[in-house]
């Protein structure tokens, strides 16, 4: 995690950041939802956020406004790493079917090999 990504959760922390998801949760409770959870909860807050902007002809941010940013932020955070581990959990998955195959590959044609000897090879093999 970099510095700016632990500022952004240690700012949701301290300011007790709550998101709107079926009422009301916290930031911790994020984790804990699916990718599509996650990105109604996104739409909301960007809702919010284009609200926010239309309402007011001022160029400075209100503490509101900022808020509202490091919340989206912090979603968008969420969703990148859960992509990310799902992407490696697939990769991870298809590197163990991939060595699952060879594997038995290797033992198909160990058994090819064995068929192909002699009875005294195969005594020999087992120690008779």
């Amino acid at each position: 995690m970099t510095t700016n990504n632990v500022n952004m959760f240690e700012v949701a922390v301290k300011s007790k950041f709550r998101f709107l998801y079926k009422g009301i949760i916290n930031t911790e409770d994020l984790f804990d939802l699916s990718l599509n959870d996650l990105n109604v909860v996104y739409q909301t807050l960007k809702k919010q956020q284009k609200q926010t902007q239309e309402e007011s002809l001022l160029e400075i941010k209100s503490q509101e406004d900022q808020e509202l940013d490091v919340k989206i932020q912090i979603v968008k955070h969420i969703f990148d790493e859960k992509v990310n581990e799902r992407e490696m959990k697939l990769k991870e998955k298809e590197f163990k079917q991939h060595e699952q195959k060879i594997m038995e590959i290797i033992a198909r044609k160990q058994d090819v090999e064995y068929e192909n000897m002699s009875i005294d090879e195969l005594n020999k093999m087992i120690g008779r």
